[in-house]
């Protein structure tokens, strides 16, 4: 399974983005889809996730501004970013996390997101 992200840009501080990833392969579900970032000098966090049942999940940071989809069909994910911040400039991951054995784990390649003030 190999995941690609895009969408990743350049944005003024209250504008939007919205990020893509696409999944080629066969994904085991149940599932869980989500989006991570990490800014330099800082781990990797949550930002989004979405269980293959529909379930969300955001970071606390995002709560309110940001809108996690999901379609099993195409194997893809998005993330719709509102109201952006300065500290929200991060490189942001997609990853997929089968919850059956053996419980694979997939990361896609980084989508830079930066957020001007």
């Amino acid at each position: 399974v190999q995941l690609q992200a895009s969408g990743g840009g350049l944005v003024q501080a209250g504008g939007s983005l919205r990020l893509s990833c696409v999944a080629s392969g066969s994904i085991r579900s149940p599932n869980v889809m989500g989006w991570y970032r990490q800014a330099p000098g800082k781990d990797r966090e949550l930002v989004a996730r979405i269980i293959s049942d529909g379930r969300t999940t955001y970071a606390d940071s995002v709560e309110g501004r940001c809108t996690i989809s999901g379609d099993t069909a195409k194997n893809m994910v998005s993330l719709e970013m509102h109201s952006l911040k300065p500290e929200d400039a991060a490189d942001y991951f997609c990853g997929v996390h089968e919850l059956t054995a053996p419980m694979k784990i997939y990361w896609g390649q980084g989508t830079l997101v930066t957020v001007s003030s």
